[in-house]
């Protein structure tokens, strides 16, 4: 193993907790260890609540898929035509898919375990208060992460708060929110501000997800009843005006992040990511652990998504793409040049490979790994990376975009123009006084394949308008439909482009309304869940 650290060391113990998304069947019963066998230290406390966080590795892959290639960004090479990514891809996909399934399912499994390990740790009679505060604490952050994506992807879900609960009526978005917010808060009082590691909860990751979760719940989510007026349009619904109250939190918390002076933009941008600087940095707020493929069930496949043949200048290089930004991207600004790759040298034999039309498209840079000299870029060596779920530039901008809705243009610049000034090296990129397009730029140009970008598209009213430009992307050219056809750039058309081309026009041809949620899927074992399905699917 690469690491020996406490939340490692406890998760197969953990695993031992079973559950499916929408049952409590007896069969899952009876992996449940009861509690005078298991809370008598804190490490038995931990061993519970760590467990939550098994089922939630495994979306660190299934997060690229299901957030970033149903969006003008992304398309996938990975599978035939019949697959489920292809369908993510194509807006094709329903309450059959996989992907939705395994995502619903894992929040929560989570969240059946931490519930269990709250009540069993409140009820032990081996702890003191203050040997349970701190572990409740992580519980109830874990729970609140959970139902921030269940809520953002689903809209009304389920809330499931006790071991027991098997409820299937949906509840409100603002239920779903207050709730959220009452466990971050509620766990931000007990937990400690520089934990051992980056990847145990701490003061900073509560407070910082509160940014996300008010900005997202201060643009007024959509109800059932908008999507279901929505659902076959073309047109994105109306911006509605921004809770200022949720808005003024958005700012509060980012304040509060800032106050524990840990906190800090790492130097050098392109230093956050690869194997050398996982889980570690003054920028890293909290990340999701890997220990690789066959250890932690699967690894976290979003390097190997994006670099998964390397050094091969073929159709075939990588599983997910970029379609959009690179195109629109402002070559003078460096993170272009890290985060979306069109050429690199193998250090191996200092062979330089390209990966541009005719042969291929560029590749995400952030899923190839740099950290050291000696690295060699091979799938199996970073398939354990950790992943950043949380860092200090996604609470600078969450800031920013909070006081741009609120009119405090000058205020936002101060934010905004700190991962502006580390992103270009100098102030004389810096934005004076920015406007929601300048928020919008930054958000996609920072946060590039980190799994922000569909959340923001749905907050912002402009997913369908935004999909829709697929239509500006050269290969949407109808010349290139054809394998062997001469394209618009006077090449002969490969199999692999004119894939991106069916690719461009079936995202065109379906987005609809609909595509502002994802379907309820069916469970675990294939059995419908009994929750009332979200428009159009």
């Amino acid at each position: 193993m690469k690491k020996n650290y406490l939340f490692s060391g406890i998760l197969l113990a953990a695993a031992t907790l079973s559950f499916t998304a929408c049952s409590n069947d007896d069969d899952d019963n009876e992996n449940i260890i009861g509690e005078e066998d298991v809370i008598k230290t804190q490490d038995d406390v931990y061993a519970l609540i760590n467990g939550a966080y098994r089922p939630y590795q495994t979306l660190s892959s299934t997060f690229t898929s299901i957030v970033d290639t149903p969006t003008e960004l992304g398309t996938s090479y990975l599978g035939n035509e019949e697959d489920d990514v292809t369908k993510m891809v194509e807006l094709k996909y329903d309450k059959t898919s996989s992907y939705a399934k395994k995502t619903f399912n894992a929040l929560y499994q989570g969240i059946g375990i931490v519930n269990d390990a709250i009540e069993k740790t409140e009820a032990s009679r081996s702890l003191t208060d203050a040997q349970k505060a701190e572990p409740i604490a992580r519980a109830k952050f874990s729970r609140g992460l959970f139902y921030s994506w269940l809520v953002v992807l689903w809209g009304e879900v389920p809330l499931r708060l006790t071991a027991d609960d098997v409820s299937t009526e949906r509840q409100s978005i603002d239920a779903v929110y207050t709730q959220i917010v009452k466990d971050l808060t509620e766990a931000a009082q007990d937990l400690p501000v520089t934990p051992a590691a980056k990847y145990n909860p701490s003061k900073g990751a509560a407070y910082a997800l509160l940014t996300r979760v008010y900005l997202q719940w201060a643009s007024n989510p959509l109800t059932l009843q908008e999507v279901e007026a929505i659902k076959t349009s073309r047109t994105d619904p109306a911006v509605t005006d921004w809770n200022t109250d949720r808005l003024q939190k958005v700012v509060e918390y980012a304040e509060k992040v800032d106050q524990l002076g840990v906190y800090s933009l790492q130097p050098r941008f392109e230093d956050l990511f690869g194997i050398a600087n996982e889980s570690q940095g003054p920028e890293q707020i909290f990340t999701i652990y890997h220990e690789g493929d066959g250890i932690d069930q699967q690894g976290n496949h979003q390097n190997h998504c994006a670099w998964t043949y390397p050094f091969q200048e073929t159709s075939e290089v990588v599983h997910i793409q970029p379609i959009h930004t690179f195109e629109n991207w402002p070559d003078d600004d460096p993170r272009k040049a890290f985060s979306i790759v069109t050429e690199i040298t193998d250090p191996r034999d200092g062979s330089v490979h390209t990966y541009l039309p005719p042969v291929s498209l560029p590749v995400y840079g952030k899923g190839v790994d740099r950290s050291t000299a000696s690295s060699v870029y091979t799938t199996e060596q970073y398939n354990y990376v950790d992943r950043i779920e949380l860092r200090y530039a996604e609470v600078l901008l969450n800031k920013a975009e909070a006081l741009v809705q609120l009119h405090r243009h000058p205020e936002a610049a101060a934010a905004l123009n700190k991962i502006r000034e580390r992103g270009f090296g100098d102030s004389n990129h810096n934005i004076a006084s920015p406007d929601l397009s300048d928020i919008q730029k930054e958000w996609e140009y920072e946060f590039v394949y980190e799994q922000r970008h569909w959340q923001n598209l749905v907050r912002w009213r402009n997913l369908i308008s935004t999909v829709l430009t697929v239509k500006n992307f050269q290969h949407f050219d109808d010349s290139y439909a054809t394998v062997g056809a001469i394209g618009k750039d006077g090449y002969e058309v490969n199999t692999f482009f004119a894939r991106i081309h069916r690719f461009l026009k079936s995202k065109y041809e379906n987005i609809n309304g609909h595509f502002y949620r994802f379907p309820i899927p069916f469970g675990s074992n294939n059995e419908d869940l009994g929750i009332d399905q979200n428009p159009g699917y």
